[in-house]
């Protein structure tokens, strides 16, 4: 069992837990190292254990799955993590794997598929199904704006001018105009109603 992979589970329901490390326990190449049942046990067994692939479950309490997976990247950026989860929601997808998951399967996924992908993502692989790989491939596509445009879109959504904007947020007018037209280059769009409806 030296080359085993180290297996972490994180559940807050102990039967769900209990089973995936069943699961996992019976298999000739793998062995759970530790169990934990919120975001804050996590990040304590993942310290004291060091597995090679975590499977995390996002909605816990103390602390939820994404921060608990952004503490353990913080701490050691090549833990290799796989949400395991009931939710599917857009945002839930994109905030897990922006925190450094390497995989996402819903709870109800096939216990071959589980075992396929702890083993795929042990060996450096990313591991997601079709129908998740959709969701992050429509959100990579979207404009992404910097922190600054965002403020700037905020304001234009009140209606503001870009004097105004640039008053409120301490800038020059034309510091202003330039992030405008930087909105309206990444929304491949001509003025300011066409820039919001797109932002919505």
């Amino acid at each position: 069992m030296a080359t085993a992979i180290r297996v972490l589970c994180v559940d807050d329901h102990r039967l769900m837990r209990e089973g995936i490390s069943r699961i996992v326990g019976v298999q000739p190449d793998m062995t759970v190292v530790a169990e934990a049942s919120d975001g804050e046990e996590a990040v304590e067994q993942f310290l004291r254990c060091r597995p090679d692939v975590t499977l995390m479950d996002l909605e816990m309490p103390t602390m939820n799955g994404v921060q608990a997976i952004q503490t353990i990247r913080g701490r050691h950026p090549e833990a290799k993590i796989v949400v395991l989860t009931m939710y599917h929601g857009d945002e839930d997808i994109y905030r897990a794997v922006a925190a450094g998951a390497m995989g996402y399967l819903l709870k109800d996924t096939l216990p071959d598929d589980l075992i396929r992908v702890i083993r795929d993502v042990h060996a450096g692989q990313r591991a997601f199904p079709p129908e998740i790989a959709a969701v992050l491939e429509q959100r990579a596509s979207q404009p992404s704006l910097t922190f600054r445009e965002s403020q700037v879109l905020e304001l234009l959504a009140t209606g503001k001018r870009n004097k105004e904007i640039a008053a409120a947020l301490g800038i020059s007018g034309d510091t202003a105009s330039a992030h405008i037209k930087s909105i309206f280059l990444k929304f491949n769009v001509h003025d300011r109603t066409a820039a919001l409806a797109e932002a919505r």
